[in-house]
């Protein structure tokens, strides 16, 4: 009884009217729902050239680290892991886009982990937060959204290269194709149906009915399961390049990792803790900064376990739905997390076609803050339009990101309505220019 106690006072659960009980199921409602980053972020990442075994140890790695951190230390219902968009960019942008290894990458989310900790404790991070309006702030998630779908779409080779168009529909026939069809589809009608754990089940079923119609191999009998080794960090641990990141240029991605973490992160947190009854009217929580020291403190350990940029997760919604109001609900979710890596030799087994429908799935969830933006004012909508549909037709969040805070600013000066620009507009705009001309000249 005396440590039940414990537990009550630590994680203040009289005080948020939830109790033991309560944590523990909603804790394990969010692990379900969230737990499909198991199985994609390592493919998204075996495609930048990180081992599999050893993305899938580091994605659990840093999912327990992070999460636990953040209930903790900040006390919130709210899982943290390797970020779906942020792992896009880490892959697709930065070492295959700039050509550099990913040894240099985990040394640029290192040093954004550092930054988005000096901005956490100085004023900067309220500045920023200001600065951007309410529907370029929107706009982020969306334009992340279209972009992470359409590498889902590309990964099931439901969407092509095409010499005439671009790209172009997929060969339909083939198996795997076909197989990401269903995937999709059975994710739309379980996510419709509000069938807990939606994406995992698809993922498995997917998988499962691969390895029946041949396209997916699959082990002979539980002893070939059994005999599999556990993934190891030791690929992946402390081999992260942070003098190859300062080589290359902050404001080459150094900087936007640290904006991209920032606007993700406030926007999952604030919507997360509204939902939980935890943010006052009267300004920001105290526990917020808290949230954002540990989600610097979880980035910085990512790298050095060998993953991207860890995110507070939208999904803790769910486990927030089920009661969940305290820390003691992400302590939960870490523990299942590190119990996880038991399974992992089961997850070596899922194809990317299997895991695709997740990210198409994720990004169709990802537009719903398109109703925040504003589409009648055109000196608005024109830099949010560009953000948008620059991310996923430049293969790039950078270059959306750039091209809407660049614009956005111009177009405001120019229209005569330079009030409505705060002042850190024009440097993170200064800040993109320079990013471009870097690039262009590099």
């Amino acid at each position: 009884m005396a440590g039940c106690g414990t537990v009550e006072q630590f994680f203040k659960l009289n005080e948020r009217g939830t109790n033991v009980k309560t944590e523990l199921i909603a804790g394990l409602t969010t692990f379900v729902t969230i737990g499909y980053v198991i199985f994609v972020n390592p493919t998204i990442l075996a495609a930048a050239g990180i081992p599999k075994e050893a993305a899938i140890a580091a994605t659990i790695a840093a999912s327990f680290v992070a999460t636990l951190l953040m209930g903790l230390l900040a006390n919130y219902p709210i899982a943290v892991a390797p970020g779906m968009g942020l792992n896009a960019f880490f892959t697709y942008t930065v070492v295959l886009g700039f050509g550099l290894h990913w040894t240099v990458a985990l040394g640029a989310v290192f040093i954004s982990g550092v930054f988005f900790l000096i901005l956490t404790v100085t004023r900067v991070r309220h500045w920023i937060i200001e600065a951007v309006p309410p529907s370029l702030r929107a706009a982020i998630p969306v334009g992340i959204g279209l972009y992470i779908a359409f590498i889902g779409l590309k990964n099931a080779g439901i969407v092509v290269a095409n010499e005439s168009t671009f790209v172009g529909i997929g060969n339909l026939t083939k198996p795997e194709p076909l197989l990401a069809v269903f995937g999709i589809l059975l994710s739309a009608v379980l996510m419709s149906r509000n069938i807990k754990g939606a994406l995992i089940i698809s993922i498995l079923a997917t998988t499962i009915l691969g390895m029946i119609t041949g396209t997916v191999a699959y082990p002979r009998g539980i002893s070939d399961i059994a005999s599999f080794d556990l993934p190891s960090l030791a690929p992946t641990l402390g081999k992260l390049d942070l003098a190859g990141a300062l080589r290359f240029g902050i404001f080459n991605i150094i900087f936007t990792f640290t904006m991209v973490e920032l606007f993700d992160n406030m926007g999952t947190l604030m919507g997360l803790l509204k939902k939980a009854g935890l943010m006052k009217e009267e300004g920001q929580p105290p526990e917020l900064g808290r949230a954002f020291i540990s989600d610097s403190i979880g980035t910085m350990s990512s790298a050095v376990l060998g993953t991207c940029t860890v995110t507070s997760y939208l999904e803790s919604a769910v486990g927030v739905a089920e009661g969940g109001r305290t820390g003691l609900t992400a302590v939960v979710v870490a523990i299942l997390f590190a119990a996880a890596l038991i399974f992992t030799p089961l997850i070596g087994l899922v194809p990317s076609f299997a895991t695709a429908p997740a990210l198409v799935i994720v990004g169709a969830l990802m537009l719903s803050e398109i109703v925040e933006i504003n589409f009648k004012d055109f000196t608005e909508s024109f830099p949010v339009f560009l953000t948008i549909i620059g991310m996923p037709l430049t293969f790039s969040i950078a270059t959306g990101l750039g091209m809407g805070f660049i614009v956005y600013t111009v177009i405001k000066l120019l229209t005569g309505r330079a009030k409505d620009i705060h002042w850190m507009m024009y440097i993170i705009a200064a800040l993109f220019i320079i990013n471009f001309a870097m690039r262009a000249s590099g």
